[in-house]
């Protein structure tokens, strides 16, 4: 088992900045998730740390040792890639232990090896089949398999359920969880998926144009985050976001948008003193928009009124497209809402729920203020 660490690491590609100055500390027996869109460096720092690609800058250790220099084989890591990268002329045993047979391993410790993965991840039947006589979750297991087999400190997957269709990516998603708890290894993994990232990761590094925007475990990323980035990035649907200015009048803080205004609560007004009159961007979950029938009874609400633009339903939920003079956005309201294109309704505001972002501070990816904005 192993620790993973990255000590103020940089990757360049000629001018291009891949990874920007990333300081990442992974305890051992951990399931780490790298997030965020294509391109924002999460795959080439995972490679940086299998050896695929060299650093330009900083240290990358496991087990508090440097590993710059080492060679890929002497990292005692195992990757696992989107591509199944499976031999197609060998059958699956083969497959698994072929590179055990390159290390020259005892011949009874390869099949002990490969019997237990294969039972591990129920593929016991499948040791005799090539790889174009399996289905797309069958090779995935077994390319799971091959990388358990070393028996490493570290398991590496770069995006391994994307060549999977939506119901087999759930069901990998749960057996890689179990494959966790039992191997009680390492593990670190990349995903362009926050539905992915949410619910199997102990904790999520959110990445965006090669720097880190936030690191924390999966509720806190969705309850707090540090940004305008991470905010949108996680959450599905993604949260709504408004352009507006705090003002206070009579004594009263409000979020002016334009075409409507909802009251801060009062417990959160000096929060907010530092925006006031500032323009601003107020962001809301659309969880956190109901429909007045079945709103949660203890929340602080906030009535807008709004026309229906479109309407999903989803059966245990409605997501509802609205309209507020220039704001479009959604709501998941609860399925017993009645409500059709081109109706009028009002929603509430839970806001008990709610962030503002100043982007006087930072205008490409304002930071959030006032920190928590739920006590």
């Amino acid at each position: 088992m192993a620790s993973v660490t990255y000590k103020n690491v940089w990757k360049k590609y000629g001018d291009v900045i891949a990874v920007q100055d990333l300081n990442l500390a992974i305890e051992d027996k951990e399931f780490l998730v790298l997030v965020g869109p294509s391109g924002c460096g999460k795959t080439t720092a995972l490679r940086c740390l299998a050896g695929l690609e060299e650093i330009t800058q900083g240290e990358v250790l496991i087990d508090d040792q440097v590993v710059n220099d080492v060679a890929p084989k002497d990292r005692d890591i195992a990757m696992v890639f989107q591509s199944y990268a499976l031999y197609p002329h060998m059958s699956v045993y083969d497959n698994m232990a072929f590179g055990l047979k390159l290390r020259k391993l005892d011949k009874a410790d390869i099949d002990r090896r490969v019997q237990e993965s294969a039972r591990t991840l129920g593929i016991e039947g499948l040791l005799k089949r090539k790889p174009k006589e399996l289905s797309g979750g069958q090779r995935q297991r077994v390319a799971v398999g091959r990388a358990i087999v070393r028996e490493p400190k570290v398991f590496l997957f770069d995006e391994p359920l994307s060549n999977l269709d939506a119901k087999l990516r759930v069901q990998t998603r749960a057996e890689l969880s179990k494959l966790h708890q039992r191997l009680e290894t390492t593990f670190i993994y990349v995903t362009h998926d926050q539905t992915e990232a949410m619910t199997m990761a102990s904790r999520i590094a959110v990445m965006n144009k090669g720097l880190l925007q936030q690191l924390d475990t999966p509720q806190v990323l969705y309850d707090h985050p540090n940004n305008l980035f991470v905010a949108g990035f996680i959450g599905s649907p993604a949260m709504n976001f408004f352009n507006g200015k705090v003002i206070v009048e009579e004594g009263t803080m409000y979020i002016d948008l334009g075409s409507f205004r909802v009251k801060v609560p009062e417990h959160d007004m000096p929060r907010y003193d530092s925006v006031i009159d500032k323009e601003i961007i107020f962001g809301i979950r659309p969880e956190d928009i109901h429909n007045p029938e079945f709103a949660p009874p203890s929340i602080i609400a906030e009535p807008v009124e709004v026309n229906v633009d479109v309407t999903e339903l989803m059966g245990n939920e409605i997501f509802l497209y609205l309209i507020n003079g220039n704001h479009n956005f959604i709501a998941r309201v609860d399925p017993r809402t009645q409500v059709s294109f081109g109706d009028k309704m009002t929603v509430v505001f839970n806001m008990d729920n709610y962030h503002i972002f100043d982007p006087s501070l930072d205008p490409e990816n304002p930071p959030v203020v006032g920190g928590i904005t739920k006590e």
